[in-house]
């Protein structure tokens, strides 16, 4: 599937850092000033501080502290953190292909050693729609589903039977009804849960890659991007001046978060 561009004014993201006198549907709530290597936010607008020693806390949307995650020399670094369900967080640690489990208080609950598996390259996991768990698992060039005992739920044909060259994803997302894999040199790979492939989008080169009601989003260097399958094309916006400083842009229903060195802006919808 080829995706033409098209370039237009748009107000899919509206942040507040671009149209601060134009608009008002954003405005800056607050800026949390800390060690932050990382962050996210899950759907009840909580967010999720990782620091540069692995420290993970949690805090809720006034800045109260909710938790905080002190195994900071268990498994290494953290690589990828994924609160698509408050009440059951993963911490994924690709170097010991390891994935740990903790509640809404970010207490331990349950550790999966992939490589006890037969897993030993794993570069993406994500939370799957009935709180198992996605893995793509290089070796076997397979997206594979696995229960928090271990357990192969279910699994992909082997993606080198699908693809003249296999999907090297980032990031797994699971969002209504379809699981996204995101490849920034290949593009977006949409399966069902069934594990069949419903389409291929050439989306190279997007940060802070996300999907938010089926609008498939992110960012280059220049640009806001925005696309949806059966749509005519990306929608663009020119990256404000603030944002282009940031590390990490994330959108939310709520509102827009940006990270910049030791520092987080919070802008919250009018």
């Amino acid at each position: 599937m080829r995706v033409p561009i098209l370039i237009m004014a748009l107000f899919f993201l509206c942040p507040p850092c671009l149209r601060a006198q134009q608009d008002t549907v954003y405005r800056l709530s607050r800026s949390i000033q800390a060690d932050i290597a990382d962050f996210s936010v899950d759907y009840l607008g909580n967010i999720y501080l990782l620091t540069h020693n692995n420290q993970l806390r949690k805090l809720d949307p006034n800045g109260d502290s909710l938790g905080v995650y002190n195994a900071v020399s268990r498994f290494g670094d953290i690589t990828y953190m994924d609160v698509t369900n408050p009440l059951k967080i993963l911490l994924y640690y690709r170097d010991f292909a390891t994935i740990v489990e903790t509640d809404r208080f970010l207490n331990i609950l349950n550790t999966i050693d992939l490589r006890g598996l037969g897993i030993f390259q794993a570069k993406a996991i994500g939370l799957a729609y009935d709180n198992n768990i996605w893995i793509f698992d290089e070796l076997d060039a397979r997206l594979k589903r696995i229960a928090d005992d271990g357990t192969i739920l279910d699994q992909t044909t082997d993606f080198r039977q699908l693809f003249d060259t296999i999907p090297d994803p980032s990031m797994i997302t699971d969002q209504g009804g379809l699981v996204y894999l995101y490849d920034s040199l290949k593009g977006v790979y949409i399966f069902d849960h069934y594990g069949t492939l419903k389409n291929h989008s050439p989306l190279k080169a997007w940060s802070d890659f996300t999907v938010l009601d089926k609008n498939m989003v992110g960012h280059n260097d220049i640009n806001f991007l925005k696309f949806q399958l059966g749509m005519p094309g990306i929608l663009q916006e020119p990256l404000p001046a603030n944002c282009q400083q940031a590390s990490k842009i994330k959108l939310t229903q709520a509102g827009l978060y940006v990270l910049k060195k030791n520092i987080l802006e919070i802008y919250s919808r009018r």
